[in-house]
């Protein structure tokens, strides 16, 4: 069984998909960098200056224990309470569609590069059509 998984290892395949993996995680981070740091400034500022990460709705009671802002989502998460956090799913979304997109464009882009060109019937050689003329002018003359 050891040597089964060593061979499973070894492939061709398995190496390429481990580098993909940690290719496209850190394709990911730069992916949520680009959405966090400049795609939702943008929106927030064009809907007059909301930060869409941290709208939420509280479904639950805060705690009597709780030492934070009640109107920070990322406080209220860590204190346990109850919450829809539609603004951090907005931003996920986007993040995803960004990620989708582009990998879209990279697969696309790779099919192009990898298309066989269209093979061309290869017409008769030199030498078989000055045979094709000589066996003409034969028949002919």
């Amino acid at each position: 069984m050891l040597s089964d998984f060593k061979a499973f290892i070894a492939k061709g395949n398995v190496v390429d998909l481990a580098v993909a993996v940690i290719i496209g995680a850190a394709f990911a981070k730069i992916v949520t960098s680009l959405t966090d740091d400049v795609i939702m400034p943008i929106v927030g500022w064009l809907f007059g200056g909301m930060d869409f990460s941290s709208h939420f709705v509280r479904l639950g009671p805060i705690p009597a224990s709780f030492k934070g802002d009640p109107t920070k989502y990322a406080d209220l998460k860590t204190a346990g309470v109850a919450m829809l956090g539609w603004g951090e799913f907005v931003t996920q979304v986007i993040n995803f569609l960004i990620l989708a997109f582009i990998i879209f464009l990279m697969i696309r882009q790779a099919s192009k590069l990898m298309k066989k060109p269209d093979v061309v019937p290869a017409g008769p050689t030199d030498i078989e059509l000055l045979t094709e003329i000589r066996d003409e002018l034969r028949r002919k003359g």
